[in-house]
């Protein structure tokens, strides 16, 4: 039996071949109990999204997948989506895929002061955020972030 917070770890290991071998990217799985019930979400993207054939496709193969193996003595929900537009920036391939994009980072305590910070991110160097915020560079260590997610500028 694997304890709720090492699900989601168990999962995206079990998950990461079948999504890559479809020709997409597992970005994120995440177990969460909302209203008395366990749900299991995956998020898939791949150049250009996913369409809701694409969630179906990965939802039916995990379905068996996660039978067989059964990560998960309880009973619950599977879920499988596009993270979407402000999608979450998990992994530091997505830091460099995403240079030069709008981000919003939260992190776990303040740094000057705050701790929201949303501007272009400009890479990572030595473990460390750079971001450019209205002519300001910000840098924000790794281990102290909490999130991170693209942030879509209207």
């Amino acid at each position: 039996m694997v304890a709720n917070n090492g699900v989601a770890a168990v999962v995206e290991r079990i998950s990461a071949p079948v999504v890559e071998s479809l020709g997409m990217e597992l970005v994120d799985v995440e177990y969460v109990k909302e209203g008395g019930r366990r749900i299991l979400r995956v998020y898939i993207d791949k150049p250009g999204g996913v369409s809701h054939e694409d969630c179906e496709v990965v939802s039916k193969r995990l379905d068996v997948l996660l039978d067989r193996e059964d990560p998960i003595p309880q009973s619950y929900y599977l879920e499988v989506s596009s993270p979407g537009i402000e999608r979450p920036l998990k992994k530091m391939r997505d830091f460099q895929r995403f240079t030069g994009h709008m981000v919003r980072v939260t992190t776990f305590a303040a740094l000057e002061g705050r701790k929201k910070f949303t501007g272009r991110l400009a890479g990572v160097e030595e473990g460390t955020l750079v971001l450019e915020q209205k002519g300001n560079t910000i840098t924000i260590p790794m281990d102290r972030i909490a999130s991170a997610r693209l942030h879509v500028e209207f």
